[in-house]
Formats: C-alpha cells, sequence, structure tokens
C-alpha cells in the first residue's frame, strides 16, 4: 500500500471528497477482510464488522491526521470488532470458534478488556446515531455503503444537492461527537491523555 496516496486521500475525505473516500474503502477492505478471515467469521458477520469499522472512520477521519497510521488503526479496529462478534456468541458456537481467537489474539485477557471497552464506545456511538434525524442517518448509512457510491448517486436517492452532502456529514460526525453519550466515554480518555502528558 503506499502510504503517500493513503495520506493525500486520507486528507481529501476530511475536505468532503466522496470519491477520496470511497478509494480509501475500497483499499483498506481487504485489510478488514483478512482480519475477519483470521476469525473464521460467517458472511453477514463479515458485513457487519466492515459496517462498523467505515463508521468509526467516519466518526473519526478528522483525529486521524497521518496516512501511515491509518491501516494499523483500520486493523486494530477490525480485530476489536471481530473479538465483538466471537465474544457475543454462546454455547457451541463459543466453544468452535475458541481456537480462531487464541490464535487471532495475543494476550485474550488484554483483548478482553479491550472488547469491552470497544463496546462502550460503540453503544454510544449508536445512541448518539439514533439520535440522528432519520434523513441523516441515511446519509451516513448511504456514505458507508459497498461498494461505494457517489455523491451523484446519494444526491438522486435522498434528493438533496450534491454540494449539500459532505457540509452535511460534517455537520452529523459532531453532533455525533457532542452527543451526551459519546463526550462521556470521550472524557475519561481526554483525561488520560492529559495525565500521560504531563508524566512524560
Amino acid at each position: 500500500m503506499d502510504d503517500t496516496s493513503v495520506g493525500l486521500l486520507l486528507r481529501r475525505a476530511r475536505d468532503g471528497d466522496q470519491d477520496a473516500w470511497n478509494a480509501l474503502v475500497e483499499r483498506l477492505s481487504p485489510l478488514v477482510n483478512g482480519v475477519c478471515r483470521r476469525f473464521a467469521l460467517r458472511e453477514a458477520d463479515v458485513l457487519d464488522v466492515g459496517q462498523s469499522v467505515w463508521l468509526a472512520l467516519l466518526e473519526h477521519l478528522e483525529r486521524i491526521r497521518e496516512g501511515d497510521a491509518l491501516p494499523g488503526w483500520i486493523a486494530t479496529t477490525a480485530r476489536r470488532e471481530c473479538l465483538q462478534v466471537v465474544v457475543g456468541k454462546t454455547g457451541r458456537q463459543r466453544r468452535e470458534l475458541v481456537g480462531d481467537v487464541d490464535a487471532a489474539a495475543d494476550d485474550p485477557a488484554d483483548d478482553i478488556a479491550d472488547v469491552l471497552l470497544t463496546e462502550q464506545r460503540y453503544a454510544a456511538l449508536r445512541e448518539a446515531f439514533r439520535s440522528l434525524a432519520p434523513q441523516h442517518q441515511q446519509l451516513l448509512l448511504l456514505l458507508l455503503r459497498q461498494p461505494p457510491l457517489r455523491y451523484s448517486e446519494i444526491s438522486r436517492t435522498l434528493g438533496v444537492p450534491v454540494g449539500s452532502i459532505g457540509p452535511t456529514r460534517g455537520r452529523c460526525i459532531e453532533k455525533l461527537r457532542s452527543h451526551p453519550a459519546v463526550q462521556a466515554i470521550m472524557e475519561p480518555d481526554a483525561a488520560a491523555s492529559r495525565e500521560a502528558g504531563r508524566r512524560s
């Protein structure tokens, strides 16, 4: 993967370029699928993991500044999503998958803790997502579609001007970030970062 190209696509996607977003998703989807294969997920679970990863990226797009950091971020997010799927299984399914989990996880105890924390974060994000107006929910879901849709297709589907899609997406992301449930999850992270900065 060309990190310079990824960095350029990342910058353009942050500026609302849908073609750049589509190219990022297309380029990084094999990475997500590869992580899912390590956990032997069903096709439906793979699709769910992919949607969760792209929604998380959409929500964190402004925070990821370096293109060379993006593949690692995607892989980590996909891995945690896969673990949530596996941990959520019960009985025979869980026993059948335990070998795959052990093979994919360096430290299962740490991974389970990560899963629980990640689940809290995504529960908050889902709550914030449900608070958006239905049309805005539909817009974000269309932006996450596989294969990716062009702005012109989204415009026709929603009956909105092409030029309004990028700014509306930005406002939706800000609403997600400012939702009380998301703020409650983010505040401990911010406090931890400040504490780490003081110690360094």
